[in-house]
């Protein structure tokens, strides 16, 4: 079992968590109202990580994913990952996935089709998306339903932190409730 690290941060969102082993980030935690909210989460899905102080890359990582949250535009592409864990379909997957960049889309089906997969396989796309151990980093947010429809996202917050970091690259789904305007992620 690879020794893996977190680290619990602030963003202008929330507070994120991230994990990571030799290999590279292992795990990220999309922005959760308290501290503890985040490590919590991180422990969840890796339980026996401990805290740990991030090298050069991580903080790297660290401040890329405090920059994304305050606006800026932001590349992740470079950053190593550790998917070890992860069958060859899904690192297949998000390796095409991250090739999306800033303020672009794709779907489900583009997605299958990039691989060189049939169109039926653009359900299995959806479950490499719900179990993406690194959003943002691997930008499952970037992905939409046939249609340009939003789609699901298993994030806290669900569609409405999707729709939040598509609008913070630019993209505009179209009209919301204006009640559903005030966000917190």
């Amino acid at each position: 079992m690879p020794c893996h690290h977190y680290r619990v941060f602030e963003t202008p969102a929330g507070f994120c968590a991230i994990a990571w082993s030799e290999a590279g980030i292992s795990r990220l935690q999309l922005p959760m109202t308290s501290a503890d909210a985040a490590e919590r989460m991180i422990l969840r899905r890796l339980p026996h990580a401990a805290p740990g102080i991030p090298s050069a890359e991580i903080k790297a990582a660290i401040e890329a994913v405090r920059r994304y949250f305050a606006g800026a535009s932001v590349e992740f592409s470079a950053l190593r990952l550790d998917l070890a864990e992860q069958d060859a379909f899904f690192r297949e997957i998000y390796s095409a996935l991250r090739k999306v960049g800033w303020g672009e889309t794709t779907s489900y089906g583009a997605l299958a089709k990039a691989i060189g997969a049939g169109p039926d396989a653009a359900r299995r796309v959806g479950q490499a998306m719900a179990n993406n151990p690194i959003p943002l980093i691997i930008p499952c947010h970037r992905v939409l339903a046939a249609g340009g429809r939003l789609g699901g996202f298993s994030a806290p917050g669900g569609s409405d932190t999707k729709v939040r970091m598509l609008e913070l690259e630019g993209v505009r789904l179209g009209a919301r409730d204006p009640s559903q305007q005030a966000f917190a992620f």
